[in-house]
């Protein structure tokens, strides 16, 4: 195995392993099935983890597209592989964080309301690079507050137009408080307060604004926006200068990735 690779299990086991004292399988229903491809629209897969021993306990048909491997003899290592290798250590840097977001800092009982997001780059199994936006929720908590079993989506958002950031947020999906592209320099869970414009984008942005995100996510430049939603380049111009001042980005393509990983964009839409 890859010495980096091998540093991030090394990093796993200590982080999550080491808190389960016991192996217990989780309970995949028909129910949970037709959940879990409903929850997973576009070009994507899925799975659960276990991380007692970080087996993947059930993994959609649709991971072979991704690594060439079907759900029968895929080992996490396998998907740890096709991450290029430039984002491993970013990646590393990710897990700290979301670990220390569920096991020291929010609390048990809200742990179960939180998804984890961020971007990186993959390799597929015909050697294209895909950018992926990851998606990940505990399905279990034990009694310490450690995770135990995790839905994970992974997602090829490459036709939006977005390159893998070194943020990380974690979004509450009952509508409770979210901590949007989370700096991971320091391998911990820190916040300043610098989340705040991102926790309130949604809320900043109008209807027409969100729609032209989306349109600029697809590729679309001001004239072309123009011509479908019946604007004058110019208004679309306004609109793109406004976003960006309230979005506090510096161009579309930081745009789109900000928005992509705070939800307020689809990676489903067409």
């Amino acid at each position: 195995m890859r010495e980096d690779l091998k540093e991030i299990s090394n990093n796993w086991r200590e982080m999550y392993s080491r808190q389960i004292k016991e192996y217990r399988p989780f309970e995949v229903s028909e129910d949970f099935k037709r959940f879990a491809a409903l929850f997973a629209p576009g070009n994507s897969y899925f799975y659960i983890v276990n991380l007692h021993s970080f087996s993947l306990e059930y993994v959609s048909e649709k991971v072979v597209e991704f690594v060439g491997k079907g759900p029968e003899n895929l080992e996490l290592q396998d998907l740890l592989k096709a991450v290029v290798p430039e984002e491993i250590q970013s990646l590393s840097l990710k897990s700290r964080v979301n670990s220390h977001f569920y096991t020291s800092f929010v609390k048990k009982e809200d742990a179960l309301h939180y998804k984890n997001v961020f971007s990186y780059r993959m390799k597929d199994a015909d050697g294209e690079i895909r950018t992926m936006l990851y998606q990940a929720f505990p399905l279990s908590i034990l009694e310490n507050g450690s995770p135990e079993h995790v839905f994970c989506l992974h997602t090829d958002v490459s036709h939006l137009k977005v390159s893998s950031t070194n943020t990380v947020s974690f979004i509450h999906m009952n509508g409770g408080k979210s901590y949007y592209n989370v700096d991971i320099s320091k391998g911990e869970f820190l916040t300043d307060g610098s989340d705040a414009s991102s926790h309130d984008l949604a809320a900043l942005l109008t209807e027409r604004e969100k729609q032209i995100i989306n349109k600029f996510s697809k590729g679309l430049n001001a004239e072309q926006i123009a011509e479908e939603l019946n604007l004058s380049p110019h208004t679309i111009k306004t609109h793109r200068k406004n976003i960006l001042k309230k979005s506090d980005c510096t161009n579309t393509t930081e745009l789109v990735a900000k928005c992509l990983t705070s939800g307020i964009i689809s990676p489903g839409l067409n």
